[in-house]
């Protein structure tokens, strides 16, 4: 599942919880990202809450490289994000994860390896942490509660490096077994209408029919109608009629 282009590794820097490195893991595995380091999680490896929390994402956490330290975890990657949501003096680019992912994959297209931080749940990332990074990944939340939750932080990440790596259509339209209608099915629908609000004496006064025609021919003409759609319309109509009929008898 994980894209062509060779993934970020994304590091738990001493995780607090295993709910949330299980979290972290399905997170990762929806948006095809496979590869994930464990710092010093604080509750030992491997961790049964993690399991359970998974959901399916367990392969992540079997694979799950396991390290003392953040020197041990990234020593084999050429560009490092730590994530952060506090300002710390520090001068490095600071990067939206969307702007993030396009460097990783960037970065990995040329041959690099690319490891994203990510700090335990009480304080995020130290300083120390934040050094060994080359950039900073900043999420535009709300400043008067900036504080994400390491899962969330995980799944904004890869969901951005999903849409680095992987077209997606920004819009699709989902035919139900069926297809958009004809100009030809369009105007019959029209002739249709038009003919029973004739009987209906609705075209009043006479010489705003016209208009009134053209408004209506303007309203199916700006639908996207389907087969289904026009169909639908027929035989609403027919049955105004039929109802009419039986109420005359």
């Amino acid at each position: 599942m994980a894209s062509e282009t060779k993934a970020p590794a994304f590091i738990l820097v001493r995780p607090q919880m295993g709910e949330n490195i299980g979290a972290s893991a399905r997170a990762m595995w929806n948006f095809g990202l496979d590869h994930m380091r464990v710092v010093a999680p604080r509750d030992g490896w491997p961790n049964e809450r993690a399991v359970a929390l998974a959901s399916g994402a367990g392969r992540l956490l079997d694979a799950a490289g396991l390290h003392d330290d953040v020197p041990a975890a990234i020593a084999d990657c050429t560009y490092v994000f730590a994530t952060t949501a506090r300002p710390r003096g520090m001068t490095t680019p600071i990067v939206t994860p969307e702007r993030a992912m396009q460097q990783a994959r960037a970065i990995a297209e040329r041959g690099g390896k690319v490891g994203v931080l990510f700090g335990p749940e009480r304080a995020g990332l130290e300083n120390d942490d934040i050094a060994r990074a080359n950039a900073i990944i900043s999420v535009p939340v709300n400043p008067d509660f900036p504080s994400l939750n390491l899962a969330q932080c995980v799944l904004l990440c890869a969901y951005e490096w999903r849409r680095a790596t992987v077209e997606v259509e920004p819009e699709v339209m989902e035919m139900a077994r069926t297809d958009f209608a004809t100009g030809a099915e369009i105007a019959a629908l029209g002739d249709h209408i038009e003919d029973r609000l004739e009987e209906a004496g609705f075209f009043f006064p006479e010489d705003k029919a016209p208009g009134m025609k053209r408004n209506l021919r303007q309203i199916w003409s700006r639908l996207p109608l389907t087969r289904a759609d026009v169909q639908t319309f027929h035989g609403i109509f027919r049955q105004f009629v039929r109802w009419a009929e039986k109420r005359r008898g």
